[in-house]
């Protein structure tokens, strides 16, 4: 574990290994189910860049990534529900398999979003790999990803890409931000 715990951080959740090992699984898996199919993994910037890096170096079959950037955050903590497409595909994905690589599944309400946008382009797959699932007492998110690496409580984490602000992605590990840091 990481003995450099940043001041902002209550507890770490995730250590740098724990994160390899739900990586491993998550590129196993994959690497199983495409084998001759060469996906496509769509990172959603900015928060998931750090775990599709990792992802890609654990994928063992022909894939390839592109980049799609949304907002519907803002600077605020809680989802506006709005999604709003800021950096759209390069790739065409008619007749590709999709994966969507998502850091951290709360509300789905983005992911939800972009599967009916990516549906309706005439891929041959639209699947979703999170690393994480936030778990909200009483509610379930508007959409089931195909690999889940992890679930995590219902706290305000960061690191491992996750961010408060555009600060914190830089952390190697994924950490509770005390409440004082955000309220």
């Amino acid at each position: 574990m990481d003995n450099h715990v940043h001041p902002d951080i209550e507890a770490i959740l995730l250590s740098q290994e724990d994160i390899r090992e739900i990586v491993s699984r998550l590129g196993k898996a994959i690497s199983q189910d495409y084998a001759d199919k060469n996906p496509l993994i769509v990172t959603v910037l900015r928060g998931a860049f750090v775990f599709t890096a990792d992802l890609l170096r654990a994928i063992t079959v022909p894939c390839s990534v592109d980049f799609m950037a949304v907002s519907s955050y803002g600077d605020g903590v809680k989802s506006s529900g709005v999604v709003r497409i800021v950096k759209d595909l390069d790739t065409k994905i008619e007749g590709r398999h999709i994966i969507i690589a998502e850091d951290i599944l709360d509300s789905g309400i983005t992911l939800s979003y972009l599967v009916g946008l990516f549906k309706a382009r005439n891929p041959k797959s639209v699947e979703i790999a999170a690393f994480a699932v936030k778990d909200i007492p009483g509610k379930k998110p508007s959409i089931e990803p195909r690999y889940v690496g992890t679930h995590v409580p219902n706290e305000f984490i960061v690191g491992y890409g996750l961010d408060y602000a555009e600060r914190y992605r830089n952390l190697p590990y994924v950490g509770v931000l005390k409440p004082e840091v955000y309220s």
